[in-house]
């Protein structure tokens, strides 16, 4: 197979040194071109492969540059709604490209929010609390936005959640109907706690960050060989993994390898 060429966006940063550290070690790919905040964009003139790892301001012109020139794209940055998407998937389509939005690349992550999804139907008030290090700029994150639109996905029949007093700001922002709160501290990576309750019970699903470079590595490399031949808008990296549970968002997708996933830890609580 021919060496797939890829243009780095954002390459300087924390997601960027770690996309570029899988990229460096593959065979199958090779970063021609690194991209900063003050770079211009038509560097990415001769890649195959558009990755952006930039920040939410300039990730649309990112990816509207790459669409115009027939480039396809890898979105690794956070702050792509639903809403936002919708913007891009006419051009995307008209050019006959593909851009695969990834709001994480932990596969922890992307099996909690599933799991939050599956469990969805069955209670009728579900939050989340997303908490990320204090440098992170957008709030809500991108996880939780996926997560709460699965979730809204899951509901289709049901209806939306219950979330009394949103009126009230302390209450969160809803996305899909589901409030979420955003910590931005000291001292944590990543961390996302989704609450389901129902009369009697709750259920609280977890996930933790530890060790990003650990934990994203192996969905970065299932992402940049779903990118590199993608057709039209692909959101989520459970668009290309086997979870291995019936779930309508994960249903015909392609297995990975078994194995464990280091550098994340997982967990669901009931009370």
């Amino acid at each position: 197979m021919t060496t797939t060429r890829v243009a780095l966006v954002g390459g300087t940063g924390k997601l960027g040194g770690i996309i570029r550290d899988v990229i460096d070690a593959s065979d199958d790919f090779e970063v021609v071109a690194v991209l900063g905040s003050s770079s211009d964009l038509a560097d990415m003139e001769g890649a195959d492969l558009v990755v952006d790892a930039s920040v939410p301001a300039v990730s649309i012109d990112v990816v509207r540059t790459a669409i115009e020139r027939g480039i396809n794209v890898l979105v690794g940055t956070s702050g792509w709604s639903s809403e936002r998407i919708a913007l891009v998937r006419p051009l995307v389509d008209a050019a006959g490209t593909g851009v695969v939005f990834i709001p994480n690349f932990s596969l922890g992550s992307v099996i909690g929010s599933a799991l939050a999804a599956a469990a969805a139907p069955f209670f009728p008030s579900i939050e989340i609390i997303e908490a990320h290090r204090e440098t992170k700029i957008d709030s809500p994150s991108g996880t939780a936005v996926r997560t709460a639109e699965l979730i809204a996905a899951a509901r289709v029949e049901t209806g939306p959640v219950e979330s009394p007093h949103v009126d009230q700001r302390a209450r969160g922002q809803q996305v899909a109907s589901v409030p979420v709160h955003s910590l931005r501290r000291p001292g944590v990576i990543a961390r996302q706690e989704t609450i389901l309750s129902g009369a009697g019970e709750s259920l609280t699903i977890v996930h933790d960050t530890v060790d990003p470079a650990a934990a994203y590595a192996p969905g970065i490399r299932v992402a940049l060989d779903a990118a590199r031949d993608a057709r039209g808008v692909v959101v989520g990296l459970d668009s290309f993994i086997d979870i291995g549970f019936r779930s309508p968002r994960l249903r015909g997708a392609a297995p990975v390898a078994e194995g464990s996933v280091p550098g994340q830890v997982a967990r669901a609580t009931g009370a």
